[in-house]
């Protein structure tokens, strides 16, 4: 029997899933399977519709050798493990002549802990230890979630927390799960062989293809103990989110809330001495924090010096000292230790990290209304990293609706550790960039209408003819429209100054969970939905619901964003243009990702509104604007509300 065709195989799983065959999604397969083939790099802009993640799956699939698919979003991580996989490898069974296996895999705080949740949590000094689901009184919310999870840890296959529905919070969730430095290991614990966590890698050893998302693989990258099994081909997929990502992940915290738990900890197991020296430099450490004003630190002050090393030199002592228990009343003694060991070990690193002053850090103060001040410390640059531990030892594909910037992609694949596209050396990984398109006519669909006549936006500031050419905007619409703002305060009075201005339903990010809100966006065309930067990449409503995409302004960085500042301050220092490669490109990705919300399937049309003058008028714009989808522009309002109110009545007409 001769091999199947890539064609053939693709068309089966097309047909499979219930899609449609895409010439943008043929030339993508084709591309990915060139690259697994020469073991060499791909990065592939694939427009919304154009269905990529069957133009991976086929490829890697076909291939034979283990693939990781690393994606940024649980929602993706969902539909390829329980819609795409399953028919896909059903589809492709007859024609491979064997049955490709597929697993997921998550970091372990993902998966319940069977010896949390029975052995309960090893709690603060002053609290003493305590059953938690004694504790916490049936009646209250949180006592009902714990007893929810009790009884579903016994009908649970995986213990992931994404197949608990509904939902627990946060605080629930903590009682019941464990962080990999906490864990006893499965060999220690009385637990180990049901563990869930564990079997989630066993089935991932033995899987063709692992999904996971792009934490888990900063961490199998950062940290050196590798998390996921060995693998030949990696394919990223929402590849334009994972320089932060891996910046998130390799970014130190500490404040004096955390250090102070640590602090209680060590108190039940170290010796005297040792565990009073922490509580010293613990309430010195916080004498600092008192004083902490926001802002960036190039030198570190010589009093949060001095409190930094104390606070090493002490964590280092107790880590050293956590020997036998000196409160006989622990019960428990190996998960206490383990607890207490995780928080002292990562104050003892972040400490260090900081007091060592790496040129590659920064390092800086942030307050938070709640919580405080807090001191951080991140990479400069995760892009050398990258190189090094992402493309040295097998095939990465990158995908991404946006990874082509100002018309190409060697923006990107600076962020990511490579060189400008064609460039021959020992140490550059050599890459192509491809860009299939989208099945989508965007010049004939969609408007991009910026609104040059507006005043330029301040720093700070109310924006009265903005609001107005929002509220004529929306009118126009007659609802229908998506507002993505550059801060929660900016579509907090956008929204209390148009809930005041017409007879519209205004929904607002935070006043609900985002899955209803999107729910009850979708379900009412006069329905506007209002929010931040977080909203952009969550929100997929194709048809005549959502056909106004609102944007406040260009989303800039802050200009006293630490990390972002300081990173456009290297790149000056470096001979290059810091505004366009740090600011510019954050930009134009979050404004791609934001005009994308309009266009989600063949019939839609609409407006992205652009109510920032800059667009049209600054040197930039051009670059921003061809970031975007190729829509129809002008600068003309009166064209755009007629435009607006024509397809508001065609979608009346139709009954939406």
């Amino acid at each position: 029997m001769t091999k199947p065709s890539l064609p053939e195989l693709l068309h089966a799983a097309v047909t499979a899933v219930g899609g449609v065959e895409r010439p943008g999604q043929v030339t993508m397969a084709e591309a990915v399977a060139e690259a697994v083939d020469d073991n060499s790099h791909l990065l592939v802009q694939a427009g919304t519709g154009t269905g990529k993640s069957l133009g991976y799956l086929v490829p890697a699939l076909a291939h034979g050798e283990r693939v990781v698919v690393a994606t940024a979003t649980l929602a993706l991580q969902r539909q390829l493990v329980e819609r795409d996989l399953p028919r896909t490898v059903e589809a492709l069974h007859p024609l491979l002549r064997r049955r490709p296996e597929f697993a997921m895999l998550k970091g372990r705080s993902n998966y319940l802990c069977l010896h949390r949740l029975h052995e309960g949590v090893p709690q603060e000094e002053e609290d003493g230890l305590f059953d938690q689901f004694e504790a916490a009184a049936p009646t209250s919310k949180l006592g009902q979630d714990l007893l929810r999870m009790r009884d579903w840890s016994d009908e649970t296959e995986t213990g992931d927390r994404d197949d608990l529905t509904p939902g627990v919070s946060d605080r629930a969730w903590a009682q019941v799960s464990v962080s990999s430095r906490e864990c006893l290991g499965a060999t220690k614990c009385a637990y180990g062989a049901e563990c869930f966590a564990e079997a989630a890698r066993e089935r991932a050893k033995l899987a063709d293809v692992v999904v996971t998302n792009h934490a888990l693989l900063a961490i199998d990258a950062i940290e050196g103990a590798p998390v996921l099994p060995q693998h030949e081909v990696l394919i990223v997929d929402e590849a334009h989110e994972l320089v932060s990502r891996v910046t998130g992940v390799a970014t130190g915290e500490l404040n004096p809330g955390q250090v102070n738990r640590a602090v209680r900890r060590a108190a039940k197991l170290a010796n005297e001495k040792a565990a009073d020296a922490l509580q010293t430099a613990s309430e010195t450490f916080e004498r600092v924090m008192e004083l902490a004003l926001p802002g960036r630190l190039e030198e570190i002050p010589e009093d949060l010096g001095y409190a930094l090393m104390a606070l090493r030199d002490a964590a280092r002592t107790v880590i050293s000292a956590l020997g036998s228990t000196r409160d006989k009343s622990v019960q428990d003694e190996d998960a206490v230790r383990k607890q207490a060991l995780a928080s002292v070990e990562n104050i003892h690193d972040v400490a260090e990290r900081i007091t060592q002053g790496s040129e590659y850090d920064v390092v800086w103060y942030e307050r938070h209304d709640r919580f405080g001040a807090s001191l951080r410390v991140a990479p400069l640059s995760v892009s050398g990293l990258l190189r090094e531990k992402l493309f040295a030892e097998r095939s990465v594909v990158l995908t991404s609706a946006t990874l082509k910037l100002g018309g190409d992609f060697n923006g990107v694949g600076a962020s990511l550790g490579l060189a400008p596209e064609g460039t021959e050396s020992e140490d550059a990984p050599q890459w192509k960039g491809l860009d299939v398109g989208s099945p989508f006519d965007y010049p004939k669909q969609g408007i991009l209408y910026v609104a040059r006549h507006l005043a330029t936006p301040g720093r700070e500031g109310s924006r009265g003819d903005m609001m107005d050419e929002l509220a004529d905007l929306v009118e126009a619409a007659g609802g229908r429209t998506l507002g993505l703002f550059s801060s929660m305060r900016a579509a907090q009075a956008a929204a209390e100054e148009l809930r005041g201005r017409l007879d519209k339903p205004i929904l607002l990010q935070g006043e609900e969970t985002l899955g209803e809100l999107i729910k009850s966006f979708a379900a009412d065309p006069e329905t506007c939905l209002f929010g931040t930067l977080s909203l952009w990449q969550g929100v997929d409503v194709p048809g005549a619901s959502c056909q106004l995409v609102v944007m406040d302004r260009i989303p800039f960085p802050r200009p006293d964003d630490p990390l972002m500042s300081a990173r456009q301050k290297a790149v000056e220092e470096a001979g290059g243009n810091g505004f366009m490669a740090v600011a510019a490109t954050h930009a134009a990705l979050l404004m791609a990702q934001g005009a994308g919300r309009l266009v989600r399937a063949m019939g839609d049309r609409g407006v992205v509104a652009v109510l920032d003058p800059r667009l049209a008028n600054a040197r930039y714009g051009s670059y921003l604007r061809a970031s975007l989808p190729d829509f129809w522009y002008t600068t003309d309002r009166n064209q755009v509300r007629r435009s607006l109110a024509s397809i508001d009545a065609a979608a009346k007409a139709d009954g939406q």
